[in-house]
């Protein structure tokens, strides 16, 4: 049994002094609880999705179809999660997705989940709608590894700006998420009248930005606050990008570049075409297009498109170890985790996104190795069953 699956005996041996887990170890339950935590506005902004939150739903449907059929007697006592992605070494294929606004769920925000990926080796993806700046997020994350996501500016010299300042604090890929030029029908967040960013939060980078500060007539103060903020909505989102303004990025940062939102086996070849090193499978967590393909149902398609030409990566839906090894087995070679980990920070700040983070990778080493798996490469279609 390796380190990560050792979180289990770890529990019991607690256990034996009558030490129980903080939080749930079913990561399922957490949502539950974190909307009692959080505020109505809160809640709604990380839980919701779009229109009628049909893609949500979808997402979660795709992986209930799928079962797992495990074999015996494979010989399963020596494993390794460990994986390279996109040139960063990782303990098992889990990274944690980029979400915006942190610190709507917990005062330290992407400070307190930087210290836990840190803490568990795991690859943060930093968003561009963070609480915390680029550097502050850097700097508390230490030596740990960490990646930038990028929401597309109109202002390229903006854009130019995030990304020296990514390369200068030591992120070493670029997500750049491609659904969300502009924000999508969110009944949740439309019916409490709320836009966190207006309100001042999850824009620290622009407001830190020396381009961004320019174009306001300074740095960011009480008495341009309101400027800087009509001129975030200005510059927030580029619906006129196309394939061809890939060259510009390329130009730009020398690190892998992965795509996220891709959903069609066409778009994933053009990523290619366009040497892209990545996509990633994803539709956002069914927060953009409502009625949208599950994001499990969109990946084998993918996969069959681009097969060994470029690095597949899976976002959207991921609850539980048996959800890693699903899409693991449909060809991605690696998952990134949202929702649980921000249901861990507002319950539990650093030490409830560690939990979820321990479990999540306990419980899919444990689960590989009941259904005779060693290592992730191992798991093939072959493992899966329609329900």
């Amino acid at each position: 049994m390796s380190a990560l699956a050792d979180f289990q005996n770890s529990i019991y041996l607690q256990g034996l002094g009558d030490v129980r887990p903080a939080l749930p170890t079913d990561l399922t339950r957490l949502e539950a609880l974190a909307e009692r935590a959080l505020s109505e506005r809160a809640f709604g902004y990380v839980a919701g999705a779009a229109g009628s939150e049909a893609t949500a739903r979808a997402n979660r449907a795709a992986f209930e179809r799928r079962r797992i059929v495990p074999r015996m007697l494979r010989d399963v006592a020596e494993r390794d999660l460990s994986v390279e992605v996109l040139g960063t070494p990782m303990p098992s294929p889990v990274l944690l997705a980029p979400i915006g606004v942190q610190s709507l769920f917990h005062p330290d925000g992407e400070l307190a989940v930087a210290r836990a990926a840190a803490a568990t080796g795991l690859t943060m993806v930093l968003s561009t709608v963070a609480s915390h700046s680029i550097e502050e997020v850097a700097a508390t994350g230490g030596d740990g590894p960490r990646w930038f996501q990028l929401y597309w500016p109109k202002d390229r010299d903006l854009a130019v700006s995030f990304l020296e300042r990514a390369k200068a604090a030591g992120y070493t890929a670029l997500v750049v998420t491609l659904d969300t030029f502009t924000l999508a029908w969110r009944p949740r967040d439309l019916d409490q009248a709320y836009l966190p960013f207006l309100r001042g939060i999850g824009v620290a980078n622009y407001f830190s930005d020396p381009v961004f500060q320019r174009a306001v007539g300074g740095p960011v103060t009480g008495a341009n606050r309101d400027a800087a903020l009509l001129h975030w909505v200005a510059t927030f989102g580029n619906p006129g990008l196309t394939w061809d303004d890939l060259i510009f990025l390329r130009e730009h940062w020398a690190g892998p570049i992965a795509l996220k939102g891709i959903q069609h086996p066409d778009d994933a070849r053009r990523a290619v075409d366009a040497g892209m090193d990545g996509v990633i499978v994803s539709n956002h967590g069914g927060r953009q297009v409502d009625g949208a393909i599950a994001s499990l149902d969109a990946l084998p398609g993918v996969v069959d498109a681009v097969r060994d030409q470029t690095t597949v990566l899976f976002d959207s839906g991921i609850r539980t170890g048996a959800d890693i090894i699903k899409a693991l087995a449909l060809g991605a070679q690696a998952v990134l985790v949202a929702r649980p980990y921000v249901y861990g920070l507002a319950l539990g700040g650093e030490a409830g996104v560690q939990h979820v983070l321990r479990c999540l990778q306990a419980d899919l080493e444990l689960t590989m190795a009941l259904c005779g798996v060693s290592r992730p490469d191992e798991l093939t279609p072959e493992i899966l069953s329609e329900a």
